[in-house]
């Protein structure tokens, strides 16, 4: 399936869960934040998106994540510039996505307001390639009639076919930490 194709149908399938589903089960943004952070010795890298679009249906506790990639703002423009263009070839794959599932949905009380333990099983979609993810360090807040969620967990980029040239390699993470802080209102 072209990539296109591909992104048209993830849409329409997000379309028709929304349409089908009663009214107060899902939950949307468009602004939603995603930031990564690296570590090492020689060079600490962080990079925030703010344009993360998320899709939540609390009945079935199906989430779709999407984010596009030169949409992640660096401290340093060369930094970004090098992201784009060497690692993530975001004109290539412009774009990464979650789909997923809360695991513990049953735990979450949507009537009640409170913080609760998320955890969520998934497939992150990056780079042109698919691969598991668990995301087990999760909240979400029920605030009025906004869900908070929160969530942490670790990418590997050469598991994603992300080659670091030699020259940098000490100065990137072998394992990349992402950060996800969303503001989730009825739709």
């Amino acid at each position: 399936m072209k990539r296109g194709t591909r992104t048209f149908a993830v849409i329409l399938s997000g379309l028709l869960a929304m349409a089908f589903a009663p009214q107060g089960d899902i939950y949307f943004t468009r602004d939603g934040h995603v930031s990564f952070y690296s570590k090492t010795d020689l060079e600490d890298i962080k990079a925030d998106n703010n344009q993360a679009a998320v899709i939540f249906n609390k009945a079935t506790g199906v989430v779709d994540v999407g984010i596009l990639i030169n949409a992640f703002q660096f401290k340093l423009a060369k930094m970004q510039e090098h992201f784009n263009e060497t690692y993530m070839e975001s004109t290539k794959y412009p774009k990464a996505t979650f789909k997923g599932t809360l695991s513990n949905l049953a735990e979450i009380k949507f009537a009640t307001p409170g913080v609760y333990p998320a955890k969520a099983s998934g497939t992150l979609t990056m780079h042109g390639v698919s691969k598991p993810v668990t995301i087990t360090e999760g909240t979400i807040e029920v605030k009025g009639n906004q869900l908070l969620m929160k969530g942490v967990f670790n990418v590997n980029p050469a598991d994603y076919n992300i080659a670091i040239p030699a020259a940098v390699k000490d100065k990137i993470a072998k394992s990349i930490r992402i950060q996800v802080d969303c503001t989730l209102n009825p739709k």
